[in-house]
């Protein structure tokens, strides 16, 4: 039994090091990428990012609250425990933030293909969506150092 709950303890702890890293990374490129005003650039930077969310992210945002629920189970820990539900409450939080920036890192994709496709300069638009962009990582990637924190100091919270 302590075998398979390491186990399903690591494959959450491997899950919320790729919601990390993966978050961490693609933040960093995507704005290496915009710094450069470059639509080439961006185009091809966002597109790997895209890619990169679909298979990285995606994946782990289904495997967390599977191995989480598994782990509390197997660790006897309610999911009423204090802990569990602000780290549910954040990742839903996290769900909200998510969900749109993907939609804006396409959108970004092809604005910034159709830039290039033109010869021209990044449209307003791009601006806005990259401003929204920016803005929508800091609460989700505080969130999600919130719910790492939780799940390392288990906090008695009633």
């Amino acid at each position: 039994m302590i075998e398979l709950l390491v186990f399903v303890r690591w494959l959450h702890v491997i899950g919320a090091c790729v919601l990390l890293g993966t978050g961490a990374g693609i933040a960093f490129f995507m704005l290496m990428a915009h710094r450069t005003r470059d639509p080439a650039i961006i185009a091809h930077v966002a597109g790997t990012v895209v890619i990169a969310d679909f298979l990285f992210t995606a994946s782990a945002v289904v495997v967390q609250p599977l191995t989480g629920l598994w782990l509390a189970n197997l660790a006897g820990w309610p999911l009423t425990t204090g802990w569990i539900v602000i780290s549910l409450g954040l990742y839903f939080i996290i769900g909200c933030f998510w969900l749109p920036v993907v939609w804006i890192q396409l959108r970004m994709r092809d604005l910034a293909r159709a830039a290039m496709g033109g010869g021209q300069d990044l449209s307003a638009e791009y601006h806005r969506l990259y401003r929204i962009w920016f803005i929508c990582g800091f609460p989700a990637f505080a969130a999600v150092l919130a719910i790492v924190w939780l799940m390392l100091a288990r906090p008695a919270i009633s």
